[in-house]
Formats: structure tokens, C-alpha cells, sequence
């Protein structure tokens, strides 16, 4: 029996209960929820018993005050291996790894901020983590949802292959804006870039402000974890970044006056559209990890030949060129999207089960 605890029951995390729930039915001696914590409240089962996750929500609201110290002591205290699952974006949840990991606690997370952001919490968290016999920290989530990029790159890594070059689209919204108005199709019609932000935005394919994603810092975060794997001291102050918000509205002070005047900007992004297709090429927003060279997030031409140039809705799409991949290993599907982040999240926690019962 493992018993898990979950930090962050939001969209992912409501997304990742339902599938415990599915799970734990079919096989209730293997995992137990028994601890959830939000911003205000929390959860405590005793004696590694599973939560009634039929209606955590309504148990939630009458919870305890949230306390993570003793969320935290909970998991920690009982016999059986423990894993906190972090389904926020928080920094400050990042920074209690070390504190969880000292503690015995694995952990699983979606949250990129502990494996992009400073390079001490990062190697901190790597050197608590080293044993053979646990604690653990998976995050396939961080990168690609669902995908299996990190474990492909880990297994590379880990059977000495040397990393040529990793480059990908990262951002199901950069994918979705991209797709369609950078296109080789001519029986599809013709936007302009501000009508297809609005529609994207219209369909919650955005952040609240289209700039939290035009500004290339998500994709700059999975830059970095990846060239991190790769073993490289990548950070987000090395990496160059391309904010393709026109300068004169970076500042302005909503989303909506942004959105207001994106339009005033169409012809700069026409411009750079028509001497792509002039070429056979079309515009993609890339993050790409070079060993050899600059790391780099920016917008850049891809011949119409090029995987890259073919990607469709809001796809992710990673290519791998190592030295036994001249021909690039890719991986392509949905990277977003609260069932397949969370399905990642899950076959992670499966993976620390896994590897601790093989030694029981």
C-alpha cells in the first residue's frame, strides 16, 4: 500500500482523483488517497485510509484549516511509503520538495517551477533523490502532459546516447495560433494573426492574457528542464528568449486593452508570414536545446517537408537528434488538457510503486 496526498485539487488534480478513484476500485490494497490540501482547507485520513472520493469535495470545504507543515507530517508519519502530489504552478509549493523529500515523501508534480527555476532548489532536489531505494521526484507532467518526453530523454541519456539537438513546439496555444496562420494550404482562408488570438482566446485555448503565452516564458520553462536533463546548466536567465508581443503593448494594463489594439500590429506578423510562404516555409514558435551551441526559445521557418510544418490543432511535437537518431526520434500528441496531464501525472506515481515494491 502507498498512500498518496495531493496539493493543488484544481482542474488536473480533480482530473487526477477520478482517475485514482477508477483505479483504487479495481485494486484497493495498492494506493490511498488520504491526505488533500487546497489554499484553505485540507483533508487527514488516519491509518493509510482512503478518502471518500466520491465526495472530497464537500468534505473539502468542511476540512481543517490548511496547514502544509501538517499535511506533510501526516504522509510522513505512517508505515507505509508516501508520495505528494503537486498539481500547482506555485513556487513556494516548489521550494518544500527538499523539506518532503528529507522527510521520506516522494513526490510527482505537473509544476515546472521546481525543475526550471533556481539551479540550487534543482540540484538540491537531485541530490535527495540519487538513492536507489527513495525517496523519489518524477515529472513527465512538466513537460508535454501526458507525453513521454522526459522518460525518452531519460532513457537516452541514461544509455550513454549523445544529445544532438532537441527542439519542439511546446505550447498547444503557440501550436494552435501557429497552425493556423502560418499554412501552405491555400484552400484555407486567411486570418489575420489578432483574429486568430481572439478566437484562441474565445475558446480558452489562452491564458486569461494572450501575452502570458505570446511572451515565450512557458515555453522557455520546458527549455530548461529539458536541457537540464540533458545535463546541461540550463536556466531561464541563459536561455534566449523571444517575447513575440509587440513591444508597445507589454506594458499596457489589461488583457483586454491588449487585445484592443493587436490588431494595429497585424501587418508586422503579415509581413513575416508572406516572406515565409513567399519561400515554401511557414512560421513555428520553437523551443530548442543545443549542446553545441545556444539554447533558444523564438519563432522561426520550417520547410514545408518538416514535420514541424505539417502539425495540426494544438499538437505537441519533440524531436530527439542524438548520435543514434540522426534522423530525428519524434514524439507528437496532445500536451495539454486536464486527462492526459494528469494521465501523466499517474503513470508516474505507477512508476515510483513500481520500482519500491520490486524491493519488498
Amino acid at each position: 500500500m502507498f498512500n498518496i496526498g495531493i496539493v493543488g485539487p484544481g482542474l488536473v488534480g480533480g482530473e487526477l482523483i477520478v482517475q485514482l478513484k477508477n483505479y483504487i476500485s479495481s485494486k484497493p490494497n495498492s494506493l490511498a488517497v488520504t491526505a488533500i490540501i487546497n489554499s484553505t482547507r485540507m483533508l487527514l485520513n488516519p491509518n493509510s485510509q482512503n478518502l471518500d472520493l466520491a465526495a472530497w469535495k464537500d468534505s473539502l470545504a468542511k476540512g481543517l484549516p490548511a496547514d502544509l507543515a501538517k499535511f506533510a507530517d501526516h504522509l510522513a508519519a505512517g508505515p507505509n511509503h508516501s508520495i505528494i502530489i503537486d498539481c500547482t504552478s506555485s513556487d513556494f509549493i516548489a521550494e518544500q520538495y527538499p523539506l518532503w523529500l528529507e522527510k521520506g515523501i516522494s513526490v510527482v508534480t505537473p509544476n515546472k517551477k521546481g525543475f526550471s527555476g533556481d539551479l540550487s532548489l534543482y540540484k538540491k532536489i537531485l541530490s535527495l533523490t540519487s538513492g536507489s531505494k527513495g525517496p523519489f521526484v518524477y515529472h513527465e507532467a512538466t513537460v508535454g502532459a501526458g507525453l513521454p518526453v522526459l522518460s525518452t530523454l531519460n532513457d537516452l541519456v541514461k544509455t550513454g546516447d549523445r544529445i544532438v539537438k532537441i527542439e519542439g513546439i511546446f505550447s498547444g496555444t503557440l501550436s494552435y495560433l501557429f497552425n493556423n496562420y502560418s499554412t501552405l494550404d491555400t484552400s484555407v482562408p486567411r486570418l489575420d494573426f489578432s483574429k486568430i488570438v481572439q478566437v484562441a482566446k474565445d475558446n480558452g485555448f489562452t491564458e486569461p492574457d494572450p501575452r502570458d503565452d505570446l511572451n515565450g516564458m512557458d515555453v522557455a520553462r520546458k527549455v530548461a528542464i529539458l536541457g537540464r536533463v540533458a545535463g546541461l546548466d540550463v536556466s531561464l536567465e541563459t536561455l534566449s528568449v523571444e517575447n513575440i508581443v509587440p513591444e508597445e503593448l507589454r506594458s499596457v494594463a489589461t488583457a483586454e486593452e491588449f487585445m484592443q489594439k493587436l490588431p494595429q500590429f497585424d501587418s508586422h506578423f503579415a509581413k513575416l508570414n508572406e516572406s515565409a510562404l513567399a519561400n515554401d516555409e511557414v512560421l513555428r514558435y520553437v523551443g530548442v536545446v543545443d549542446p553545441n551551441g545556444e539554447s533558444s526559445v523564438k519563432l522561426m521557418r520550417y520547410p514545408a517537408s518538416h514535420p514541424f510544418a505539417s502539425l495540426k490543432g494544438s499538437d505537441n511535437i519533440i524531436a530527439f537528434t542524438t548520435e543514434r537518431f540522426p534522423n530525428p526520434l519524434i514524439v507528437q500528441g496532445a500536451g495539454a488538457g486536464a486527462a492526459v496531464t494528469a494521465f501523466g501525472i499517474f503513470s508516474d506515481i505507477l512508476k515510483i510503486t513500481e520500482r519500491l515494491s520490486s524491493r519488498l
